[in-house]
């Protein structure tokens, strides 16, 4: 990983939670030591499969000015270059500027969720989701005074777990880490070939639900697959249904 990361994630924290004034699309596409070319490094060296899905240029750029970071970072450089990519055959999607198997960008995403209107400071970003309706956010102040570092809500759990991974080490925990070890108990007989077969815009949606103590067996639960926001306005109204939260973190 090179010398340039504790930038990054300085760079990062900044442009997305401390900037809410709309700079042009000149200043946000940079020539000089892009990031790009370090994200595809990782790429190349992944122990996972990664799966780089293309992009529409006109989306690309639409989408890097909505969200307001420069292609210098690695979150910038995935919007710009990518319409998102896809994990241990699709299991992690991680958003980019949005393609056919992945109909949705970063900023489009988290527009109405962490933030209202493009531009606004999030209270946290959407970065990525998972096959089985979990979701990982960049924390701004909803989750606690570690800003910049990536949360996961479980579906099994529904708790905003800290990962204690800035966004650039969530890429290498994608990208190598095992899986298998992370995804315990959330994985069921035959996932791979059906995860490789779901669309990027739907999850597996499970009952009884993996947070209660008759779902806790996973290869016992019925399965369907749902659209990814039908299953994340879910899991928000049962956290606000179980008292764990008053209102979504961004109100």
């Amino acid at each position: 990983m090179k010398c340039s990361c504790f930038f990054i994630f300085i760079f990062l924290t900044s442009s997305v939670f401390g900037q809410i004034k709309m700079r042009k699309l000149e200043e946000l596409i940079v020539t000089i030591d892009p990031g790009w070319p370090f994200v595809q490094q990782m790429i190349d060296s992944a122990k996972n499969k990664v799966e780089v899905l293309p992009c529409d240029t006109t989306l690309a750029k639409q989408a890097l000015y909505n969200l307001q970071v420069t292609t210098r970072s690695p979150m910038g450089a995935i919007i710009y270059n990518t319409g998102g990519i896809m994990v241990d055959d699709g299991w992690i999607r991680i958003l980019g500027s949005g393609s056919k198997r992945l109909n949705r960008s970063l900023p489009d995403w988290n527009k109405g969720k962490s933030f209202q209107n493009f531009g606004d400071m999030p209270a946290y970003l959407l970065i990525a989701d998972d096959a089985v309706g979990g979701f990982f956010a960049v924390n701004g102040d909803a989750f606690g005074k570690d800003k910049g570092n990536v949360y996961y809500l479980s579906p099994d759990r529904l708790i905003w777990e800290p990962l204690g991974l800035t966004y650039t080490d969530f890429l290498y925990f994608c990208f190598n880490n095992n899986l298998n070890s992370f995804y315990e108990n959330l994985r069921w007989q035959n996932w791979k070939k059906q995860a490789a077969k779901l669309d990027g815009n739907k999850v597996f949606n499970f009952y009884p639900f993996l947070w209660s103590k008759e779902g806790k067996d996973i290869n016992k639960n019925s399965r369907k697959k749902i659209p990814v926001e039908e299953q994340f306005q879910f899991n928000i109204q049962t956290r606000i249904n179980l008292g764990l939260d008053k209102n979504p973190p961004d109100q």
